[in-house]
Order: structure tokens, then C-alpha cells, then sequence
């Protein structure tokens, strides 16, 4: 995919969301059902946690929910409306020392900052472009101290009729890969967002530019319980990474 395409691809979702940032917040206020499965694999508590692209911070105060200790949380995120509304939850929590930062990792390098615990909830389907999702999951593996964890999930939507029933037209002249969709939003504002649907073989391929060994891998979230895959990686204790010059998320 090339830089134009992907630029324009992510402008559409930075659109959508400064367009519907109240109306998803409203929207995105419960935790995951998968998150839930996930305190089953992960050793409690945590010390430090790096949310890439945190939304609204629920991540946060689901963690801060279940564990007493203090914790750094370190939410990176394109937008400044949700990432206030993430200020304000972490703020809510005794135990959570929050850094928020302001940053567009579709564009810009992936972060420096290194967590116990990385996470990448909804996020990837908004990453155009196969290359750009495997760098940043070489990234976000570099990002996990010796010991910790990678968790990511794919949004499986194209699986069920009613989102396949939102997939609007390409406008002309925009060239995309496979399974790239373009989707409307039916809540308050309308407005439009891409997002790519991410299947098995992809999945694999992600997983193996970690570099990391699955832990536990499964599906949950939404009325059928699956609308999300989840894999767990953990970095071995002691693992040392070189460190290189991180790759930039956009080919050029």
C-alpha cells in the first residue's frame, strides 16, 4: 500500500473520530468480556501497562478495578477528546499513575516506551496496510520488558451480517488491499470509517512478527461471545532486544 493511500485511509478515521468521539465514548464504557479471560493468563498485579491507542482509558480503570497496587499506565492515542475522557477516568483511580500521550502511530514511529503489559484493543483493524500492522507489532513486541506480555485482538466483524450490512462503496481512485472495508457509524453522528478485517492466515502472520510464544489464544466479546480474537505472548524473563532504530509505521 502506498504512502498516499495509507495517509488517506487514516485521515478518514481520525474524521470519524473527532466527529463521533462523544458518541463512541458513550458507546465504548464496559469492559470486554475478553479482558476478563485475560486476568486467567496474566499474572496480577501489574506494574506497568502501554495501551496503544487507549480510546478512552476503560482499559485503565478495568485494571485499576482489580488490582490495589499502583500501576503505571501509558495510553497513546490520535485523538485529544478521548484522550481527556482518559485523563479523567485514570484520574478517578487511586492506584493508577497515568502518562497520556497524544500520538499518531499509524504515521509517526512507533513508541519507546517499554510496559509489563502491551496492549493493542481495537486498534489494529484501523492500521491500513499489511506491512504497517506487522511493524507495528515487531514494535509493540520490543516495547515488553523481560517477563511481560503482549495481548492483541482482532475485530472479526466481517463474520457477522450486520456489520457486513454497514460496508459502504470505495470512492473511485483509492486502491486497497484485501479485506480493507469501508463502514458507516449508526450512532448520533453519521460518519464513515476504514477498517480492515483481519482472518486467520493474517493472524498468524502477525503473531509470528512478534517473535514472541503464544500463551493462550481464544475468542470472545459481543452477543456470540466471539467477535474478538485474543493472543496472549509473553517475552521470556531475561530476553534482552537490541536496539535498533524502531521502523517507521508508513513505507515510504
Amino acid at each position: 500500500m502506498n504512502r498516499s493511500t495509507i495517509k488517506r485511509l487514516n485521515r478518514i478515521n481520525r474524521d470519524f473520530y473527532c466527529a463521533t468521539a462523544a458518541e463512541f465514548d458513550a458507546a465504548r464504557q464496559a469492559a470486554w468480556q475478553g479482558w476478563e479471560r485475560l486476568l486467567a493468563v496474566i499474572d496480577l498485579p501489574l506494574r506497568s501497562v502501554l495501551d496503544l491507542g487507549c480510546g478512552n482509558g476503560r482499559f485503565a480503570s478495568f485494571l485499576a478495578a482489580r488490582q490495589s497496587q499502583r500501576f503505571e499506565y501509558i495510553g497513546i492515542d490520535s485523538n485529544a477528546d478521548l484522550l481527556a475522557r482518559a485523563r479523567r477516568q485514570a484520574a478517578a483511580a487511586s492506584n493508577i499513575e497515568a502518562r497520556l500521550i497524544e500520538a499518531d502511530i499509524v504515521l509517526e514511529r512507533p513508541p519507546r516506551e517499554q510496559a509489563q503489559l502491551v496492549a493493542l484493543f481495537g486498534l489494529l483493524h484501523h492500521v491500513p496496510g499489511f506491512s504497517n500492522r506487522r511493524a507495528l507489532m515487531a514494535a509493540a513486541a520490543r516495547s515488553v520488558l523481560p517477563g511481560g506480555y503482549l495481548v492483541f485482538a482482532a475485530w472479526r466483524f466481517y463474520e457477522r451480517a450486520r456489520f457486513r450490512e454497514r460496508i459502504q462503496p470505495w470512492p473511485a481512485g483509492i486502491e486497497v488491499e484485501a479485506h480493507d472495508y469501508l463502514l458507516d457509524w449508526r450512532r448520533g453522528e453519521r460518519a464513515l470509517r476504514y477498517c480492515h478485517y483481519v482472518d486467520d492466515a493474517e493472524h498468524a502472520q502477525l503473531i509470528d512478527a512478534t517473535g514472541l510464544p503464544v500463551i493462550a489464544d481464544y475468542r470472545a466479546d459481543g452477543a456470540e461471545r466471539d467477535l474478538n480474537r485474543y493472543t496472549v505472548l509473553r517475552k521470556t524473563a531475561g530476553r534482552s532486544e537490541p536496539e535498533p532504530a524502531p521502523p517507521r509505521a508508513v513505507e515510504v
